[in-house]
């Protein structure tokens, strides 16, 4: 009797678009191997989980209440066994703060940064203020608990309000060096190095539209063209990062190559799965196809993670 697998697509964050595709391309890959059904989990999804009783669910979402912690909690408590990392990695993973110091700590590169919970006016001169005394300007802000680049800007001194106002609906933003240099990004799967591969957007940086739109003609090297020291440096980084964090499954670290050096931004507990995606493309020059490796993510499913 095939298994039942429940995957989890679309909900509530301002990944939904990226989650819903990822989550058709999971049902097309495993459709015939495994009685499958997919859900949007935005309505009463305890209710559905009881009502499906799914053996296995996949979790296609992204950013909030899927890569945070949130559903994993659910899926716990449910005592269902659910795909990639569990409860601890992805709160600890998506909160860049949080991340940053358990890399530091490790002795893991990480650009300098500091957290600021308000942009009211009055707080505005204290932050350029601690910019100017710290790393300096040009500087990226970020959402603290957001993937796939969004809200994310590289800013000068001149354009840093403007850009700040346009994160005014979140709570905690990050204010992190600006790095330049070349986007790599290095992918573990279970508890082995995947591989690495460099982006050359050409757009200003690999953001949102890089990522998932053909128009933005971002380039793909695989492997990334690195010599054999430094590719097997960024790799065994992001294995690091991997274990340090309690990551499961499947896990992709996003890197800044510059003098030399590796610059790990953040690690993503849960990689898109479409056509553009990362993680896959990694995968196929090793051999793996889109089937095993999400048939991989499966059997590796289990609670207590």
């Amino acid at each position: 009797m095939k298994k039942k697998v429940l995957i989890l697509a679309g909900g509530y964050s301002k990944e939904r678009e990226i989650s819903i595709k990822t989550g058709k391309e999971v049902y097309k890959s495993i459709k015939n191997k495994y009685n499958v059904k997919l859900l949007d989990p935005s309505k009463g999804l305890i209710n559905e989980l009881r009502k499906e009783k799914p053996d296995i669910v996949f979790n296609a979402l992204h950013g909030t209440y899927g890569e945070d912690g949130y559903v994993q909690t659910i899926l716990e408590n449910e005592k269902i066994k659910y795909t990639h990392s569990g409860v601890y990695s992805s709160s600890i993973a998506i909160d860049k703060e949080v991340s940053k110091k358990i890399f530091k700590k490790n002795k893991i590169l990480t650009p300098p940064s500091f957290k600021v919970s308000s942009i009211h006016k009055r707080i505005q001169k204290k932050i350029i203020k601690k910019i100017n005394n710290s790393f300096k300007f040009p500087v990226v802000i970020k959402p603290l608990n957001e993937g796939s680049s969004v809200g994310v800007y590289i800013c000068s001194n001149k354009n840093f309000i403007k850009n700040l106002y346009k994160l005014k609906d979140y709570n905690e933003i990050l204010v992190e060096k600006y790095i330049p240099g070349r986007e790599i990004q290095a992918a573990v799967l279970g508890k082995k190095k995947l591989g690495a591969i460099e982006l050359i957007p050409s757009r200003k940086f690999y953001d949102y539209k890089a990522k998932y739109q053909k128009k933005a003609k971002t380039k793909h090297l695989m492997p990334a063209p690195l010599s054999q020291v430094n590719y097997n440096k960024v790799n065994d980084i992001a294995l690091k990062a991997h274990k340090l964090l309690k990551c499961r499954g499947v896990s992709r670290s996003d890197f800044r190559f510059y003098n030399s050096k590796f610059y790990l931004l953040e690690l993503n507990t849960q990689p898109g799965m479409t056509s553009l995606s990362l993680v896959p493309e990694i995968a196929r020059f090793k051999n793996i196809t889109f089937f095993k490796l999400i048939d991989f993510l499966i059997k590796d499913a289990s609670i207590n993670r």
